[in-house]
């Protein structure tokens, strides 16, 4: 009989630390940086065959193996996962390109790609035993974390810079949470979950400070597989705040190939941060390891408005080793390729996934993308939110 899941144990991205899985971790005890989720893969390898996904339910809990949840009665699901993969052909005949994808993670539940992230770190926060969970957050996230703590049953607190649009606000609000605004930044609304993290016990839930946020966001790597008939594209163009879901997706990539679903072929992989707040591309130009904070950033695209990365390496890592690159674009571009993206697709698509279309128009004006690769662009949110940038 095939396990509920082959999760193995807790390995730190940086120094190797291995952990036990069944434990409640967020960072590295020994040098503070992420811990990702390892599965015990050889023994996937003989008893999944991605042949037995045919007919399972079209979420991201399709891949349940290969997710962290042992027990089923603790699997928290509102539909996300599997959003469509679809050819922008009328954007392609716009751009002169031929082969140029859209996945649109704005029809998952709450609005955005973040319903992943979310979904599975807090199903695996339930199974462990929290009560309380904690983020702090540009707005989708907020809104997700919401949304599956309610499901649960769960006490959820959400920490929003003041100037956050009001959608995201009331969502949060109508979904259950304490919300608290704070004048300042993401960096800010960190420090302020910290203290109530430390005196109640709650449980951080932020980017990449706990370990399962990356094993909801890797399934749309096994989606992009999945959908292209188990190969895939040549480029991948990804908006950069946090970077869970590019690392979750360079993560997928590699346990495929463990298990024998695809080959060795991987595509490049592409970060487009806003050139108002672009510390990973500074940090990947410098060749440099790690990111330094970005002063006084800005952005008219708020999920990419993230100064400091607990898991910068990590992103980091994946572009060079995919042969990636990274780019960083003005706010006006980013508007003019979103309302682009809009007009010849059909999708109302958040600024972040804008970002994504003005990145490639970038590269393939330098020659970076060639006439003949395919190109999967990702819009991670729905645009309806950002009411303040259409008005």
């Amino acid at each position: 009989m095939i396990p509920t899941s082959f999760l193995s144990h807790l390995e730190c991205g940086l120094c190797g630390e291995r952990l036990d899985a069944d434990k409640l971790w967020n960072l590295c005890p020994k040098c503070g940086k992420p811990l990702l989720v390892r599965y015990d893969l050889d023994a996937a390898r003989a008893g999944l065959m991605r042949e037995s996904l045919a007919g399972r339910e079209p979420t991201m809990w399709r891949y349940r193996e290969l997710l962290p949840v042992r027990d089923d009665a603790f699997k928290l699901c509102l539909g996300e996962g599997f959003t469509p993969l679809f050819r922008a052909a009328r954007l392609e005949r716009e751009v002169m390109h031929n082969g140029l994808y859209i996945k649109d993670e704005g029809l998952n539940p709450t609005g955005s790609f973040k319903a992943r992230g979310l979904a599975a770190a807090v199903s695996r926060a339930f199974e462990l035993g929290v009560k309380a969970v904690s983020i702090p957050t540009a707005g989708n996230a907020g809104c997700a974390m919401s949304a599956y703590a309610s499901l649960a049953g769960l006490e959820a607190h959400v920490f929003m810079p003041a100037d956050v649009p009001r959608p995201f606000i009331n969502e949060c609000r109508v979904l259950g949470a304490r919300v608290t605004l704070i004048d300042g930044l993401i960096t800010d609304c960190g420090k302020a979950a910290r203290e109530g993290i430390d005196k109640y016990g709650r449980f951080d839930v932020s980017t990449l400070k706990e370990p399962y946020r990356i094993e909801g966001k890797k399934t749309m790597g096994y989606e992009v597989a999945e959908q292209m008939g188990w190969t895939l594209p040549d480029v991948i163009i990804y908006p950069t705040g946090g970077g869970t879901g590019l690392v979750g997706m360079w993560k997928a990539f590699g346990e495929m190939e463990k298990l024998g679903w695809i080959g060795p072929k991987r595509p490049r992989m592409v970060t487009v941060q806003s050139d108002g707040c672009a510390p990973i591309v500074k940090a990947f130009y410098e060749n440099k390891e790690f990111a330094e904070p970005w002063p006084n950033a800005r952005t008219i695209a708020d999920g990419i408005r993230v100064p400091a990365a607990v898991g910068d390496f990590l992103i980091l890592r994946a572009l060079r080793e995919s042969g990636g690159t990274a780019v960083a674009v003005p706010d006006a571009a980013i508007l003019e390729a979103t309302y682009l993206m809009g007009k010849t697709s059909g999708i109302w698509p958040a600024p972040e996934g804008g970002a994504t279309l003005a990145a490639f128009l970038r590269l393939r004006k330098d020659g970076w993308i060639r006439d003949d690769e395919s190109v999967i662009l990702f819009n991670t949110g729905n645009g309806a939110k950002y009411s303040h940038i259409w008005d």
